[in-house]
């Protein structure tokens, strides 16, 4: 038997929370040049080492003037000065304002010597009729009178020397966040270097033979896929404040895992790895961490996230995530990312929540707190529903359909349709989106939907289109085939498309309809039951086995991969392309777009059905404005045309 490391005594979040805290992950400061301090965060106070300004200046353009000269002046009575000169900005006044007389300033000038206010120029004018002040008197700066139809009091639209901020004030404190308003104040002190909190290193690695990084070479066939978390980890971590260093991947062999493990501990503050830390005969991570380190924790009781390791690696803190993408982020976002914010001096994240009502039942009875990620729509009344989006934890397409989760304590076996429920937001920013559809996967509706301002849009087929609109979920469902028709909804248009058997090119077998699949030893793939597709080809084999007087089943079972289904409408093409299969069902747009052949079985409606609940709302109203102007969609695709056209 091997030496297998079982989840026994799961740690509670709160525990788990605990021993992530315990790790000691903070760097020493440093000093950084301020153009590179852009979100940084202090180490220290910094005081300002002189008068911000450092001299008394101009607020505005006008002339600069002994207040007590201006006392009693008004639109009847101006008092008359005489200009001796002028100050501009960034030079040193040559000027001296005495008893009756006045300067020209510039905005931010130095107020010359004797003045103590300044008067806007839009209250003055010159004795001898020229057109606003300073169009008159010499160059040389000889005297002419102005004309100060406005009393000034000492001060006035004079901002003084360290009014800003004065020399020995406490400019920022230790803990602030460095955003550009921050950083124009340490330029206006002439600082040109913060001591800032050290941003904590994160070293990433992710394990498990079958991962391949994003761009490089994928064999499918050899069970691989692309690596999802450590570009997904990487952008947490430094949305954290954290500095992420990716490792080389490793596969499951323990020595080369321990080097690279090792290695990351030598350079890093923490070190997060994910994959290889479930209950399985493989794994081999706790081995390295008890080995070379200290395991604090293995296994949380938390859905999704269970596989989840805590401890040391040398002197590096330790946290292994779990290897499905949604289990890994979410752990991340729980337990890691609050430790790197610590670590970095970063602020907690602005939270948002909001109370929505279940819109559909969901049941849950597994003895462990749940993290149930939802997905936010709005009903015909303003109010918010939350309904499940749990593809399992190895979907990475539940990351982008949720907008949240609920929490689901561990005795709760249900939560029912209406219950209400308090929706933690990934983001304050998140918003329900202005159109919710579900249906069939239709490239005239990609475009279409193109078109349409924040929509979202779940291509889980014909058949759980309907269920879904029956329970009240979504704005619309979109059908294909026969599937829909006995819906009570409201018809908002749609569009005809021909479907069939697409073949590779030139169609070297003869493929002339579905009964050469039954007859010969050609390979099919299908489309899954939920499909529209499917549906009409399951009326076709009905009616050729009826032609035929057998069973409907005696057709397929003589069909070699009739059975075989995937859910996306062009995968059986792809499967026909890749050289997988001599036939597949699918579309004559797709058939055409991939440079395919194409033997037409029929052709099917597809129609978008509204929620009559929601037909006020802004979203459905848009989608209907653009089934009413589908011309040019469906000219670029073949095969397809206006619904009303037979």
């Amino acid at each position: 038997m091997s030496d297998r490391k079982e989840f026994r005594d799961l740690a509670s979040p709160a525990e788990a929370r605990e021993a992530v805290e315990s790790l000691d992950l903070a760097p020493d400061p440093e000093t950084v040049p301020l153009r590179e301090a852009r979100s940084r965060v202090l180490a220290e106070r910094v005081d300002a080492d002189l008068d911000v300004p450092g001299f008394d200046r101009a607020a505005m353009d006008g002339y600069a003037v002994r207040a007590r000269d201006t006392f009693g002046a008004d639109e009847a009575d101006p008092a008359v000065l005489d200009r001796v000169g002028a100050v501009h900005a960034g030079a040193e006044p040559d000027v001296t304002v005495e008893p009756g007389t006045c300067a020209e300033i510039s905005t931010g000038a130095v107020m010359p010597d004797g003045a103590d206010a300044v008067v806007m120029v839009e209250r003055t004018s010159e004795v001898d009729g020229s057109e606003g002040a300073g169009g008159g008197g010499d160059e040389d700066g000889d005297a002419t009178e102005i004309e100060v139809r406005s009393s000034v009091t000492p001060g006035e639209h004079v901002m003084v020397a360290g009014a800003d901020i004065a020399a020995g004030s406490r400019a920022l404190g230790p803990g602030t966040e460095l955003t550009p308003r921050e950083i124009g104040l340490l330029s206006a002190l002439g600082v040109d270097e913060v001591p800032v909190r050290g941003r904590p290193t994160v070293g990433i690695v992710s394990t498990g033979d079958e991962l391949v990084r994003p761009g490089g070479d994928l064999h499918s066939e050899r069970g691989q896929i692309y690596d999802v978390n450590s570009y997904t980890v990487a952008a947490g971590v430094e949305e954290a404040g954290g500095e992420p260093r990716l490792y080389p991947h490793v596969g499951d062999d323990y020595d080369e895992l321990e080097r690279v493990l090792v290695d990351a501990s030598e350079e890093c503050d923490l070190v997060l790895s994910s994959g290889s830390t479930s209950a399985s005969a493989v794994d081999v991570v706790y081995r390295v961490i008890e080995e070379r380190g200290d395991l604090l924790l293995h296994g949380v009781a938390l859905k999704p996230g269970k596989p989840m390791l805590v401890g040391t690696v040398g002197d590096a803190a330790y946290v292994g995530l779990p290897g499905y993408p949604v289990s890994a982020l979410t752990i991340f976002r729980t337990f890691v990312a609050p430790a790197v914010r610590d670590a970095a001096g970063k602020p907690d994240p602005q939270t948002a929540s909001v109370d929505a009502e279940m819109a559909v039942r969901e049941r849950y009875s597994e003895g462990r707190m749940r993290l149930l990620p939802v997905g936010l729509v709005e009903d015909g009344d303003g109010g918010t529903l939350a309904y499940p989006v749990d593809k399992g934890s190895g979907a990475t397409t539940s990351l982008v359909d949720a907008d949240g989760v609920v929490a689901v304590d561990p005795d709760t076996e249900y939560l029912a349709a209406g219950e209400p429920v308090t929706v933690d937001l990934f983001s304050p920013d998140v918003r329900p989106p202005e159109l919710f559809g579900v249906g069939e996967d239709d490239p005239a509706l990609s475009r279409l939907l193109d078109r349409l301002p924040r929509p979202r849009y779940l291509p889980v087929g014909s058949r759980e289109a309907t269920r879904r609109l029956r329970d009240g979920v979504p704005d619309v469902a979109v059908t294909a085939g026969p599937v829909g028709d006995d819906l009570d909804a409201d018809p908002l248009g749609g569009w005809r498309r021909d479907w069939g058997l697409v073949v590779p090119a030139d169609n070297p077998d003869d493929v002339d309809g579905f009964a050469a699949l039954v007859d010969r030893d050609l390979r099919f793939v299908n489309r899954d039951s939920g499909s529209g597709l499917r549906a009409s080809l399951r009326d076709h084999v009905a009616d050729l086995a009826a032609d035929r007087g057998v069973s409907r089943q005696e057709l397929t079972d003589a069909v070699d991969g009739y059975d075989f289904t995937v859910r996306a409408h062009e995968s059986p093409a792809r499967s026909v392309l890749d050289g997988d299969a001599d036939a597949g069902l699918g579309l004559r747009a797709t058939a055409d777009r991939l440079g395919l052949g194409f033997v037409p079985l029929g052709t099917q409606a597809v129609r978008v059905h509204g929620n009559p609940d929601r037909l006020g709302k802004p979203g459905v109203a848009a989608l209907r404005d653009e089934l009413d102007a589908t011309d040019d969609v469906l000219r670029d695709l073949a095969g397809y045309a206006p619904l009303t056209d037979e």
